[in-house]
């Protein structure tokens, strides 16, 4: 087996074990941040691969989706989840900027490794910039509709 369904198969489990990073009194916020996050992905990831801009040359369900199930159906919305559930809304506006950016530069730079070193995914008309502005965006998009679901009637 390829070296690529390894680290396929690896997410799985990865993203389980994240899981348990998830307070026990932030799991309703969790799921739904997760939801949201699957929304937002599933809708931008299926734009960006039949414009012909991303390619995921190995994959699971090639023959469904041209998209990468495991990252934008599993693994970006788990760690969204986490982010969500961790995010230091008491702290000061330098921190939680902080968070956005780490969050981030983190999944950023593992797309670049992977992209540079593996058939998960290459770029055809993408830079890793682009990931980087369209991760913190989903992250940000997550967080004020997850803000807003649990909001109870007001507005934001």
């Amino acid at each position: 087996m390829r070296i690529e369904y390894w680290l396929l198969l690896s997410a799985y489990p990865i993203g389980m074990a994240i899981l348990f990073f998830i307070p026990k009194n932030k799991i309703r916020l969790a799921v739904v941040a997760f939801l949201f996050t699957q929304l937002i992905t599933f809708l931008l990831g299926l734009v960006v691969v039949e414009l012909g801009l991303l390619q995921y040359p190995v994959r699971f369900f090639a023959s469904i989706n041209r998209a990468s199930f495991t990252y934008e159906y599993f693994f970006l919305p788990v760690i969204c989840a986490l982010f969500n559930a961790r995010y230091p809304s008491n702290r000061s506006t330098l921190i939680q900027c902080g968070y956005y950016i780490g969050y981030t530069s983190i999944l950023t730079i593992s797309e670049i490794l992977f992209e540079k070193y593996t058939d998960l995914i290459k770029y055809i008309n993408w830079e890793w910039y682009i990931t980087w502005v369209t991760v913190c965006l989903t992250f940000y998009l997550t967080r004020i509709l997850s803000l807003w679901f649990f909001s109870k009637g007001k507005v934001l």
